[in-house]
């Protein structure tokens, strides 16, 4: 038997592609985001550069040309763009609903054995608010968004990694500067 023909008998062409084979017992082998089998998508578990046959989230969505990969990334980019301005947006808006503030008076040690009063303001939220509602539902869409990153991320597909570090990288740059950072000017450690 010709390898030629060893080949088709397998269900494979001579340039090692999968071809459709009446022989039941005959092994497919596949590449990333083929078919497999029994209909099975095989998962890739390296990561790889390439936009044939790559799954993208969704069963129907596959990216089969160089511009859908292209599509895919600039897609991708914005989404984690704008997973870090949702995270930032949402510590914005809680700053700003919050209510019941209240201030606490502690004693610290001081210089000498002396001791001072430290006053530290305590904020919070009622939970029955508007502002509390608006949150939860923001809470969800970023704990969906941020699973979606992470699906993607596993298609290992070396593109689309790149689009979501590139994206959450810029999103970080233009929104995490507004960010504020509390300093205690009464902290005693240097």
């Amino acid at each position: 038997m010709s390898a030629d023909h060893h080949m088709m008998h397998m269900g494979h062409n001579t340039t090692g592609a999968a071809v459709p084979t009446s022989d039941p017992h005959a092994h497919h082998h596949t590449t990333p985001g083929h078919m497999h089998g029994g209909g099975m998508m095989m998962m890739q578990m390296t990561f790889y550069f390439g936009y044939k046959d790559v799954p993208l989230l969704f069963s129907g969505l596959v990216i089969n040309t160089a511009g859908e990969m292209v599509g895919a990334f600039i897609a991708i980019f914005f989404l984690a763009m704008f997973y870090e301005g949702l995270k930032i947006a949402r510590e914005s808006l809680l700053r700003k609903s919050q209510v019941s503030i209240r201030y606490n008076s502690m004693p610290v040690p001081g210089p000498n054995g002396t001791v001072l009063m430290e006053t530290h303001k305590t904020v919070g939220q009622q939970m029955l608010s508007f502002p509390h509602l608006f949150q939860t539902i923001l809470h969800i869409i970023q704990v969906v968004v941020s699973y979606f990153l992470m699906l993607i991320f596993m298609t290992y597909n070396g593109y689309l990694c790149i689009a979501v570090a590139a994206g959450a990288g810029m999103g970080y740059f233009l929104f995490s500067w507004k960010k504020a950072v509390v300093v205690d000017i009464t902290e005693h450690c240097h």
